[in-house]
């Protein structure tokens, strides 16, 4: 995994995810899911990339199934964009990487 990809979970969403000052990418996964492992090289990618100016991160549903249902997420792969503790984009399934770094972009602004 990226040195630079956050690991939420149930405990640190309000933390890691609403309180943050940056722009923050959620990626809400589970292992058995064949899209979402399609998807983790492209996620660690952007965690590289943002380093720095966002925070990129995944949420693994199976263990932290009280923020999945919180946001609603019903299909994984499901990517939310967060400013400001308000979800500004959602991505269901595998997009291409331009779109996700779009997502940031005009969040960052």
């Amino acid at each position: 995994m990226a040195e630079n990809l956050v690991t939420f979970s149930d405990d640190n969403f309000d933390s890691e995810v609403l309180q943050s000052d940056k722009p923050v990418l959620v990626d809400f996964w589970a292992p058995w899911c064949a899209p979402c492992r399609q998807l983790m090289p492209l996620v660690e990618e952007l965690a590289d990339d943002y380093s720095g100016s966002a925070k990129i991160g995944k949420v693994n549903i199976d263990e932290n199934p009280a923020t999945a249902q919180k946001y609603g997420v019903m299909s994984i792969p499901t990517v939310l964009v967060f400013k400001n503790g308000e979800v500004q984009q959602t991505f269901v399934g595998v997009q291409a990487k331009g779109r996700y770094s779009e997502a940031l972009d005009s969040s960052a602004s």
